[in-house]
């Protein structure tokens, strides 16, 4: 960073941009964008402070300008690496002004943006709903990392490293269980659900556990298990 900004110039050609680094990362809700930032800090051994957007934008008039700089100010002041969620709360396509609320929108959106250029650390931004996000400021990110929706084969590797090497299992189908199209999320909901029902059986965890685990998952995503052929 100090050869491409300090001497090849980078940093006085992007006066007030910032020597931070901007991502995005993009994806389902469940598919690992928290946890992804929770390893890079972990890794760059830096704090990670986790606010969500849709907390921090108000109805009232300046209010959201100054949450962000009170949010900014204590990030810059600790070092830390920033992760916004829900970004889309902010970032969505601008609206057409119609009226003086919709201007004042526009201004946050672009306060924020210049915020986050002239933060020297590292910020991630999160959103479930990529589509949704203004180009404009898909242009001004540095990175942007799309987390897919694991397939069949990263469903059995996240069912088999979900639980901790001290579980007691006992005979769990794998195969059968990564036919079921859940995010990791989902699939480390269900494990520990399982995990509680088969400590208070004073059991290793069994498919009649998962299965209850999952009624209780399903029930949340506001699905049936009916249409399942595995467990009819």
């Amino acid at each position: 960073r100090h050869k491409v900004y300090t001497e090849w110039g980078f940093e006085e050609k992007n006066r007030g941009r910032g020597i931070g680094i901007s991502v995005l990362f993009a994806g389902t809700s469940g598919t690992g964008k928290t946890m992804a930032a929770e390893i890079l800090s972990s890794e760059l051994k830096l704090s990670l402070l986790r606010i969500n957007l849709s907390q921090v934008v108000s109805k009232y008039v300046g209010e959201t300008m100054r949450n962000l700089e009170i949010i900014f100010e204590s990030a810059e002041k600790g070092g830390v690496v920033l992760f916004a969620d829900e970004a889309e709360s902010l970032f969505a396509t601008r609206t057409e002004i119609k009226q003086s609320l919709d201007r004042y929108a526009n201004i946050e959106t672009g306060y924020l943006l210049q915020r986050i250029e002239s933060y020297n650390g590292l910020v991630i931004l999160s959103t479930n709903m990529p589509n949704v996000l203004d180009n404009a400021f898909v242009r001004r990110i540095r990175f942007k990392v799309t987390f897919p929706f694991p397939d069949e084969e990263s469903r059995f590797k996240i069912w088999i490293k979900t639980f901790p090497n001290r579980t007691p299992l006992g005979s769990l189908d794998f195969s059968s269980l990564a036919k079921l199209k859940l995010s990791g999320g989902n699939i480390s909901n269900i494990c520990l659900n399982a995990s509680f029902f088969a400590a208070h059986d004073n059991k290793p965890v069994n498919m009649t556990h998962i299965k209850k685990g999952l009624q209780i998952e399903y029930s949340k995503m506001g699905q049936s298990m009916t249409n399942n052929d595995f467990f009819s």
